[in-house]
């Protein structure tokens, strides 16, 4: 019977307080309970996140009984091109196995954690100092035989347990190391206290590396703190405009910048929080029928308590109204009839409704409790339409120029408003959107940043957009409100 011709040979790197020890204790306890002669020596590292605590440990395939009383001769250091496991208990230490040389394309099994726990030199930047995240998935995919990376430090917190267990199971479901399941299982039992959540971390870390189930989707990056307050201040807003949900998509929404600057994530928020809290019949509404608003008129009427304050509400609901409130196919269908024929503003119907009293607060109050169907509504699908659009470019323009993605977020404060403001916003935004931004005269960022800035400012200063047609070489549409006859 022939022999293995050489060990297999294991490298874990692992933070203070990771269970790095454990793990490699576990492995040595497998190996032994299967027969199989194995050695494991440690370099502690200096500092929690200066470095890590790195563990080798060599397996040598073959039963002892098939030695013949001999024993393989194994190494108590690693050497670069000679790992055939490599396991990282956080992303950079799996930066650094690649850079290092551990990491081979003809032999190594790499198995990492995607998570992030930054390093001092990364924090001691004045700037972003991040490590670029995406160039070591790419290269770990590049470099490695076969690469397991998921967030196990997700899954350990899930599992009630230490990262430790979720790397095991990684390694034994990735079929890289000569140990059955039941095996790795036992050592872990043997440990006694906290056996059953390492095992539940052991089973998820195992299951997703021999792909008996999907990876967890990749967490939303941390939020730069100069950008957070304005993200929590933005969610809080939409949370209220619309619930939970919808804050959630507005998180999901700046999120998917990515490693924006700072300073573009904080502008996006501002821009965005405001254009998906849009002033609608439903929100008009809602605000003016809040107890905190009668609160506030009495305040600055003086009113002493006890005394009487008649609060009488001017509105003037018409077709374009009627319209965004309707399902998005009969809603478009109604707004288009209008637009052609000059009647968006034709049949608004003037009320004076006394909100301080019952009758009108329960009439202004129904149109309020109406936020339920708004996103079932027509102008609830067409700014969300328009929101994307708008993102798409942001995102598109963010790698390229910080400057150019940000004239780019600028532009939605041209939304604003209802009725024939809002038309106008929006008809100067759809002109520079089109001859600007999705299809500018330059590949220049810096030019194309200046000539949106131009155009946006020239759009702000003149309402009958005479200047921001003068900047663009072209005619501004839009819609203007039907005389009265």
């Amino acid at each position: 019977m022939s022999l293995p011709e050489r060990s297999i040979t294991v490298l874990i790197a692992a933070l203070g307080g990771e269970g790095g020890g454990v793990m490699a204790d576990w492995l040595i306890q497998a190996a032994t309970a299967s027969g199989f002669p194995a050695q494991a020596t440690s370099i502690p590292g200096v500092a929690q996140r200066t470095g890590a605590t790195t563990y080798y440990l060599e397996i040598f395939p073959a039963q002892r009984g098939a030695l013949g009383g001999r024993e393989p001769v194994m190494a108590l250091t690693p050497s670069p091109g000679n790992v055939d496991v490599m396991v990282a208990s956080e992303l950079l230490e799996a930066g650094r196995a690649l850079q290092n040389g551990y990491v081979t394309p003809d032999r190594t099994t790499l198995v990492a954690s995607t998570h992030r726990i930054y390093a001092t030199i990364e924090k001691m930047q004045m700037a972003d100092g991040r490590f670029p995240q995406e160039r070591v998935m790419s290269a770990a995919q590049q470099l490695a035989r076969r690469a397991v990376l998921f967030d196990m430090r997700r899954l350990a917190e899930e599992s009630g347990t230490v990262i430790n267990a979720v790397l095991f199971g990684a390694m034994a479901g990735s079929g890289a190391l000569p140990l059955a399941r039941e095996a790795c299982e036992a050592a872990i039992r043997q440990a006694g206290r906290g056996a059953q959540a390492s095992l539940r971390g052991f089973a998820a870390g195992y299951d997703i590396a021999a792909g008996a189930r999907a990876a967890p989707a990749p967490a939303p990056r941390p939020l730069p703190p100069e950008a957070r307050e304005i993200v929590e201040l933005g969610a809080a807003r939409l949370r209220d405009y619309q619930g939970e949900a919808y804050a959630a998509l507005f998180r999901e929404r700046l999120a998917s910048l990515g490693e924006a600057d700072a300073a573009l994530v904080g502008e996006t928020a501002r821009a965005l929080a405001l254009w998906m809290s849009y002033e609608d019949i439903i929100r008009v509404a809602d605000l003016k029928t809040r107890r905190s608003r009668f609160a506030r008129v009495r305040r600055e009427a003086g009113a002493q308590d006890g005394e009487p304050v008649t609060v009488i509400d001017h509105l003037k609901p018409g077709v374009e109204e009627l319209a965004s409130l309707l399902p998005p196919a009969l809603g478009r269908r109604l707004a288009a009839w209008a637009e052609r024929r000059g009647k968006l503003d034709a049949f608004n119907v003037g009320m004076r409704v006394r909100t301080s009293g019952v009758a009108g607060y329960l009439l202004v109050r129904s149109l309020a409790w109406l936020k339920p169907w708004r996103p079932r509504s027509y102008r609830y699908a067409e700014e969300q339409a328009l929101i994307e659009r708008w993102l798409a470019a942001v995102r598109a323009a963010a790698p390229r120029d910080t400057g150019l993605a940000l004239e780019i977020a600028a532009c939605a404060g041209l939304l604003k408003g209802y009725g024939e403001t809002h038309r106008r916003g929006k008809a100067s935004f759809l002109a520079i959107l089109d001859a600007l931004i999705e299809h500018p005269a330059t590949d220049d960022p810096a030019a194309q940043a200046g000539a949106i800035r131009q155009a946006r400012e020239a759009a702000l200063a003149d309402p009958e957009q005479q200047a921001l047609a003068r900047t663009l070489g072209r005619p501004v549409t839009w819609l203007r409100p039907a005389k009265n006859r």
